[in-house]
């Protein structure tokens, strides 16, 4: 525990809602729900006008629409999500080289190790900062909470929100923690609050005042003695600024059962490869596949090999996963696929890519073979000629939420399609007042998809300090943490809406 408040936590407040809000005039002030739109999508997030109604992160999408079938309904853009983040993450970099990202839009910041705040004033005043800044580059705003621990931290975060600022002095810590229910602490979840429950604890008080030994006797040594420490207010975990990762892993929840045995092994085919790319994207490998198949009746299986070695080669991984598919009984259907790596290493293993290279080699031999019988005068195809067909315009998916451009009016954003329309409303994050609105059909030549724009436009800088011209940000008056000046990032991953 620190004798001064110089742990900082930053939480984004409804962060893909209130990006959404951001960058489509028509929708500030309003509720905003971002999630998968299937019939077993979840809400992902809402904004707060949403909240208001009663939806939350992690509920069905169909209650959500019960409860605020007014509000608009969008489909997640993780590229404009990480972009924001990466903003934040550089405002961040530039307080302190030890900033531990939690996801996308929260993290940890060690102040003291960045020399900007040994005590209570100058903490605020970082966090205050720090608000303007990012308020300033991103358009959102993020709430802060600062304290002597991370547990502390986030909690004063929480109390911020939406938007401010709390500081918990060290000293007042068990005064603070001791009406709050016992889910506030961290490592306490439904299962472990439900069992304190019956045994009477419902508050940090209560488990306080029961002790460290009937903790332990309740929840085992390490989890009860750690809970004990938490609640008398005790939490030296440091802010750490990389984190190992320890596995990759994507999956699929389908609107539809999966029947068809081709269909769930085409399927955890191409998760495979959606899991080998992320794998790669991370400069890893791994030596453990990871099946999970969520069947018609909710029950979860999950099925793991390990391989002689790490790889990162689609065809071990994909070879993999279908042998624990083989072992898997999907007669009564499939609602959920997952494909993981873990077990992860910076290196492979050239042996285990000895089949593929087999494979390659045995390919190559049969197009020379082929090439060599072919009748004298007739052209071998070129790569041109082979490639994919060009993708049928009247076949493409216009996601609600997301971006497009037309020919004629501009860029905007889906509102909405279906039987053959699109419906497309014409803004900008900059449009003073909301855009109007459009109905083509999905084929129509002059509409096309592309990139999220800018939340908030980049005003004149001076040639050197990357400033508005006339104003100087108080972060850029520190020299960044970093060669190359970025703080350190996150990934997300949801499942296919």
């Amino acid at each position: 525990m620190r004798a001064a408040p110089t742990i900082l936590h930053l939480d984004m407040d409804a962060f893909f809602a209130a990006a959404e809000q951001a960058s489509k005039p028509s929708l500030r002030g309003k509720p905003v729900i971002v999630g998968g739109l299937g019939p077993r999508g979840v809400v992902s997030t809402a904004s707060y006008e949403a909240r208001r109604f009663g939806v939350r992160s992690a509920m069905p999408m169909a209650q959500a629409r019960r409860l605020c079938p007014n509000a608009a309904y969008l489909v997640p853009r993780f590229q404009l999500y990480r972009t924001v983040s990466e903003q934040v993450m550089e405002l961040l970099g530039r307080l302190s080289p030890l900033v531990e990202p939690l996801s996308l839009d929260e993290a940890f910041v060690d102040l003291e190790a960045g020399g900007v705040a040994f005590g209570s004033a100058a903490a605020r005043e970082a966090g205050e900062r720090l608000r303007r800044d990012i308020r300033a580059v991103t358009g959102l705003s993020g709430s802060v909470g600062l304290a002597g621990s991370k547990m502390l931290a986030k909690i004063a975060s929480e109390q911020a929100k939406p938007d401010g600022l709390v500081l918990i002095e060290p000293g007042t810590e068990r005064g603070l923690l001791a009406p709050m229910p016992v889910r506030t602490l961290p490592g306490v979840g439904p299962a472990t609050g439900e069992h304190l429950r019956r045994a009477g604890m419902t508050t940090v008080a209560d488990l306080a005042e029961a002790g460290e030994d009937e903790l332990v006797r309740l929840l085992g040594k390490s989890h009860g003695a750690s809970l004990y420490r938490m609640a008398a207010g005790h939490d030296d975990r440091p802010v750490v600024a990389e984190r190992d990762t320890k596995s990759v892993s994507v999956e699929d929840t389908f609107d539809v059962d999966l029947h068809d045995r081709v269909r769930i092994m085409t399927e955890v085919g191409r998760l495979a490869d959606r899991c080998v790319q992320r794998l790669r994207a991370s400069g890893h490998s791994g030596r453990t596949i990871v099946l999970k198949v969520r069947r018609y009746d909710f029950s979860t299986l999950t099925r793991s090999e390990t391989l002689r070695g790490p790889t990162d080669d689609p065809g071990v991984v994909r070879e993999a996963a279908g042998r624990l598919l083989d072992s898997v009984d999907t007669t009564g259907g499939v609602r959920l696929l997952g494909v993981g790596v873990s077990g992860l290493a910076d290196f492979t293993q050239e042996d285990l890519f000895a089949q593929a290279a087999e494979e390659l080699a045995a390919e190559e031999r049969a197009e020379e073979e082929a090439a060599e019988e072919q009748p004298e005068g007739e052209e071998t195809p070129t790569a041109a000629a082979q490639a994919e067909p060009v993708e049928d315009p009247a076949q493409r998916r216009w996601l609600a939420g997301h971006d497009v451009t037309h020919a004629e009016y501009g860029p905007g954003w889906v509102q909405g399609s279906g039987v053959g329309r699109v419906t497309v409303r014409f803004e900008t994050p900059t449009s003073l007042v909301p855009g109007r609105v459009r109905t083509f059909r999905v084929d129509d030549p002059g509409l096309a998809p592309s990139e999220p724009l800018p939340l908030v436009e980049k005003p004149e800088t001076a040639a050197e300090g990357g400033a508005p011209v006339g104003q100087e940000s108080p972060l850029a008056r520190r020299p960044k943490s970093r060669s190359e000046g970025g703080g350190p990032g996150s990934g997300a991953a949801m499942s296919r809406p």
